[in-house]
């Protein structure tokens, strides 16, 4: 594209129709003067002629008909052996008695030419949302893991070395087999819907009391960093449809919403987020006991709010969309 004041882009186009319009120039005059053909000249008067100062931009190149275009029916028979067998351009074409090529491009022209854009489950194109304000939706849920012998669990030291420190590991009860039960470690998390900021706390139970003092907790957490909630989104467990989360919810003014059952898709962001806590936390390196990990875990939320580039904002870390906040730059 020609830069705004290069010879007949829309200004001189104005000009140049305005001499030969308003001001009587010939157009063969006008034409010598601005250096372009006689044709053309003549074309842009006739434009401003019909249209005034609107008619001197430039038209779109799409054909008024294009009578090869890939039928109505044919791109829904397209989109529907796609969302419903997960079939690439090829099988589709073979299905459809069309070539490949055209069917990729309809499958691009639609959004689908990529089988990440279609959810796994339903077959449906993944629908993508973020809240446009920080404190719109909090994503809540809990991460449960199994707690770690003293000496290291079984993912760095092996199976068989495992389970003998898990037998050396005192004070922990038996299961029906004789061996020894050594708990579940329960992680809540908190996530903001429109930052991506997160918080998160360790305890032995996800029961309706811990959930509620958590959300308590994170809210006045939040509303340090500038961000006032409105609504929170959990799934169906338990402690979320208790009356305590609701009266709660009330309480702080937040409205409570929870997903579809049997769709977690709808929290997904969150469960990303326990992906990633996963991978840079819970089994990034060898502990030699539970507390270690635990321990580990601000240091590591730290590093997710306030260093780690978050590929859905931008690749800029979640900080980054809240602003005064102290310690927002270190």
């Amino acid at each position: 594209m020609v830069h705004a004041n290069a010879p007949l882009t829309e200004k001189h186009r104005l000009r140049l129709a305005r001499l030969i319009v308003d001001d009587g120039l010939p157009i063969a005059h006008a034409a010598v003067r601005f250096q372009v053909a006689w044709p053309t000249a003549k074309r842009w008067a006739e434009r401003y002629r019909e249209l005034g100062e609107a008619g001197m931009g430039d038209r779109s190149s799409r054909p008024h008909h294009s009578p090869t275009r890939t039928r109505p029916a044919q791109v829904r028979a397209i989109v529907r052996d796609r969302m419903r067998l997960r079939l690439g351009p090829i099988e589709i074409g073979a299905r459809q008695h069309m070539p490949a090529p055209t069917v990729h491009r309809v499958l691009t022209r639609v959004g689908l030419h990529r089988l990440g854009h279609v959810d796994r489950v339903t077959g449906e194109p993944i629908r993508r949302y973020e809240h446009r304000a920080r404190g719109d939706l909090l994503h809540v849920d809990v991460k449960k893991l199994g707690n770690i012998p003293e000496g290291g669990g079984w993912r760095h030291v092996g199976r068989a070395q495992g389970r003998r420190h898990r037998e050396a590991t005192p004070d922990e009860p038996r299961n029906a087999h004789g061996n020894k039960k050594m708990g579940t470690c329960f992680v809540h998390t908190v996530l903001d819907d429109h930052s991506r900021i997160a918080y998160a706390e360790i305890h032995d139970d996800e029961k309706a009391t811990t959930a509620v003092a958590v959300l308590i907790r994170a809210s006045a957490w939040f509303a340090r960093r500038g961000v006032t909630v409105s609504r929170v989104l959990s799934d169906n467990g338990s402690a979320y449809r208790s009356h305590l989360w609701r009266d709660t919810c009330h309480d702080l003014g937040i409205t409570p919403k929870r997903t579809r059952p049997y769709r977690p898709q709808t929290n997904g962001k969150i469960e990303r987020f326990h992906r990633t806590l996963a991978d840079r936390w819970a089994f990034a390196r060898h502990y030699t006991g539970e507390s270690q990990r635990r321990d580990a875990l601000p240091g590591r939320l730290h590093e997710y709010n306030h260093h780690r580039l978050h590929t859905a904002i931008g690749r800029r870390p979640p900080i980054s969309r809240l602003t005064n906040v102290l310690g927002q730059y270190t």
